[in-house]
């Protein structure tokens, strides 16, 4: 069986501007060819992520395999060229001090994906593991430079209300960049039916996440993301499903920022658990799942054109729809 050409929604890197992004081409090897990586969360201060994405952009200039996503083209060459298209995602819109030009600026620097409260709440937005009050009049001023700028308006780690808010408000389709169904397994960070249908109903598409806590799987196992993604389909028809793997690329070289509160982030209460150095621990699913789960979805009787859609196809038609 081929590779199928993969469209990540989101994974990440170590937040530090030198981190060479060379370990991308493991992507390629697994048949990605356009990823989006996070340059930073709520808890970033905005200095930190501007020099990261100077880093970021500097080095993709330098490696011939990578190419920054500026439109709807540089995703065509870089699937005609067996290259990776890279655009930047911002988990949280705290480093937007409330300011919509901010939003411009950002998708001047190749930001293509923004959601706004990366699991607490905050001036514009709650989050999944907090009071979740829905989206304020700030919050929707950045939708709206959100949908204005053509980027991917995205719900991950935010609260139900607020996720349900956004649905209804945004002019254009929204999608849940890494989010897992509840169903399966009932975890805060996980969407419950109706916000999985209310982001169909925008146009949108719910790509599946490889974070083992929010799979049925403590090895977040191939078999298990199939799973996930099986009940999406039932849940919502294969148009509306992608992937957005979430692994995390020498997890062990990032702690955050300094003076990091990781339990405020990520509440033990709600099941996350910190390693021996006091950082997040956390088991993801490495790109090398893409090619495993394909296999399984096609013994499951799935046809190739469904398969191709969601492991790229319903991203890239609904990038093609915002970006052109």
């Amino acid at each position: 069986m081929s590779i199928t050409p993969v469209w990540d929604a989101h994974t990440c890197v170590p937040l530090f501007p030198e981190y060479d992004l060379a370990s991308l081409q493991r992507h390629i090897d697994c048949g990605a060819y356009y990823i989006s990586i996070n340059i930073g969360m709520d808890f970033n201060p905005l200095e930190e992520i501007i020099k990261i994405i100077a880093g970021f952009r500097k080095r993709i200039s330098e490696l011939d395999f990578l190419i920054q996503v500026k439109s709807f083209a540089d995703v065509e060459r870089a699937q005609r060229e067996g290259k990776l298209a890279i655009s930047f995602d911002l988990e949280g819109g705290v480093p937007l001090s409330e300011s919509p030009a901010m939003v411009d600026l950002l998708a001047t620097l190749g930001v293509r994906q923004i959601h706004l409260a990366y699991n607490r709440s905050n001036s514009l937005a709650g989050g999944c593991h907090d009071h979740d009050s829905g989206l304020t009049a700030k919050g929707r001023q950045i939708v709206d430079a959100i949908n204005a700028n053509k980027l991917f308006m995205d719900v991950s780690h935010t609260g139900y209300r607020t996720s349900m808010d956004i649905f209804e408000y945004s002019q254009k389709p929204v999608i849940i960049s890494h989010g897992n169904p509840r169903a399966l397994k009932d975890h805060g960070r996980n969407y419950q039916d109706d916000q999985l249908l209310a982001c169909a109903a925008t146009g949108g598409v719910v790509c599946v996440n490889g974070v083992a806590r929010f799979l049925n799987s403590a090895e977040a196992s191939a078999e298990s993301m199939a799973e996930a993604i099986d009940y999406l389909v039932q849940l919502l028809g294969p148009q509306h499903v992608g992937l957005g793997l979430d692994y995390v690329y020498d997890a062990h070289l990032d702690n955050g920022p300094k003076g990091l509160d990781t339990e405020f982030w990520w509440p033990p209460e709600k099941g996350y658990q910190k390693r021996d150095d006091g950082f997040l621990n956390q088991l993801y699913a490495p790109p090398e799942r893409f090619l495993a789960i394909s296999k399984i979805l096609a013994a499951k009787g799935y046809q190739k054109t469904d398969i191709d859609a969601i492991y790229g196809g319903n991203m890239r038609t609904l990038a093609q729809k915002l970006w052109r």
